[in-house]
């Protein structure tokens, strides 16, 4: 994170008066990444019960970034991603069938599921060009978008029960593996912002209250209901596969893709113009996912209404063939 975007997020979320000693650019870079990177805050009794009656300070050590190539991969792999997500969307639109091995290439697919969960359990490290702690969320909806929108289609019920079980596994991993991405960043960031400098170490910091783990101002997690929404889906899928088209297994799956749905736009717009983005990387990524979310959005709902004319058309003709007394 640069400092113009230190120094934005201080305006915007109406940052104390800082400690002389802190105030210059050396300082300043070096306690943002120690605020964001601290994993362990620990609070130490405090004398002064009125003005400072929680005193934290940062009692981890960060190892530091990994090289710059690492984030060009992690780049590329993410464009990748996107690129097939769009592409089998368009194709969807399309009406064109796919080859089922084709659909392997998409974020929640066995080829790239195994490589995101590799990117996020590693991403607390990926800090320089494409750091994780802000553009991790968009990883793990690119997934959520591809576990919903396409469905495996394979014949044999043994496979498919593996693919969608490995899915179920893959995105409950990739949600905890995120958290721990995400949470240090939304914690220090909370410390940065909602606390004063006691001067007694460079990361003591006084409160009102009592730290949280991720804070309360950003309320996006990657264990979170959407997960579970999205789970819930896949899993009321194989309970349709099993049942054989039962209307209550159907109800229930129509119930859960509905949900999901929302929850998954809900996360994206608040992504996007919820929260402060580090740059235009970071903002073009955001509302790129947001475009592919709304579009299969309007994907399912024009299916389903082409599906309501085609349920309704016949009944309307046997009225209208019942009123003619043939």
């Amino acid at each position: 994170m640069n400092l113009e975007m230190v120094r934005m997020m201080h305006s915007w979320f109406t940052l104390p008066p800082l400690h002389a000693a802190f105030h210059h650019e050396w300082d300043l870079k070096n306690i943002t990444t120690t605020f964001f990177k601290c994993t362990r805050w620990q609070v130490e009794e405090t004398t002064d019960i009125i003005n400072c009656p929680y005193h934290y300070f940062c009692s981890s050590t960060y190892p530091g970034n990994y090289s710059s190539a690492v984030d060009f991969a992690v780049l590329l792999f993410s464009l990748v991603s996107y690129a097939s997500t769009a592409i089998f969307t368009a194709m969807e639109f399309r009406r064109s069938r796919t080859n089922q091995k084709r659909r392997y290439l998409l974020p929640s697919g066995p080829i790239c599921l195994p490589l995101m969960l590799l990117i996020l359990s590693k991403g607390y490290r990926i800090n320089t060009v494409f750091p994780l702690m802000h553009t991790g969320p968009a990883l793990l909806q690119l997934v959520h978008l591809s576990a919903l929108a396409f469905q495996n289609q394979v014949d044999n019920s043994l496979q498919y029960a593996i693919l969608e079980a490995s899915t179920v596994s893959g995105i409950l991993h990739a949600s905890l593996y995120l958290d721990s991405v995400i949470l240090p960043y939304y914690t220090g960031l909370e410390a940065l912002t909602k606390s004063t400098f006691s001067g007694e170490c460079s990361t003591c910091v006084c409160r009102r209250e009592a730290l949280m783990v991720g804070g309360k101002l950003v309320f996006y997690r990657g264990w979170s209901r959407t997960t579970w929404a999205v789970v819930g889906t896949l899993c009321s899928r194989m309970l349709c596969r099993i049942c054989g088209g039962e209307k209550v297994a159907l109800l229930i799956k129509q119930m859960a893709q509905v949900m999901s749905w929302i929850f998954i736009a809900w996360d994206a717009m608040y992504l996007t113009i919820g929260i402060p983005q580090s740059g235009v990387l970071s903002l073009g990524i955001y509302g790129g996912i947001c475009f592919l979310i709304f579009l299969n959005i309007f994907r399912k709902v024009g299916c389903f209404l082409v599906w309501l004319r085609r349920a309704v058309y016949p009944m309307k003709k046997m009225k209208d063939f019942n009123h003619l007394d043939v």
